[in-house]
């Protein structure tokens, strides 16, 4: 589990997103995207399959956990700066940049930042907000 500094969103973080897909992109750490068993019946009916035929086409399992397909490279839902799968993405995709191990001073300061232009634009997120998210998300991180 990464270990969180608060100073990074101590006064709250400014984030909208732009749509431009950059976290989509596969930068060498953090890649991979896991979906629970609810994602992938949302996913599997955004695209009209059944969670099974969804799964095996989209998905891989390692460590016992799902997630989708080829993480060492963009992610597969992605047409140009395009997410395909907009309205049924899974959560990890939602709760972006407020990831457990994006909370790590230099981690926002020389990846995500450079690579999010929609960091310092739009509503003001509380440091209450963000640490729901991390929550959420670190609960997501223990195994079922």
């Amino acid at each position: 589990m990464p270990k969180i500094e608060k100073q990074v969103y101590a006064s709250g973080i400014r984030f909208e997103c732009t749509a431009c897909g950059e976290c989509c992109k596969s930068r060498g750490g953090y890649d991979y995207v896991y979906v629970t068993l609810d994602e992938r019946r949302r996913l599997a009916k955004h695209l009209r399959l059944g969670t099974a035929a969804f799964t095996k086409a989209y998905c891989a399992k390692t460590d016992g956990h799902f997630h989708l397909r080829d993480p060492q490279s963009d992610c597969l839902f992605l047409d140009g700066a395009r997410c395909t799968v907009y309205r049924a993405r899974p959560d990890q995709c939602r709760t972006w940049p407020f990831w457990p191990v994006n909370m790590k001073r230099k981690t926002w300061e020389r990846e995500v930042k450079p690579a999010c232009p929609g960091i310092g634009i739009g509503r003001l997120h509380s440091p209450q907000q963000i640490e729901a998210v991390l929550r959420q998300e670190r609960s997501r991180d223990q195994p079922a």
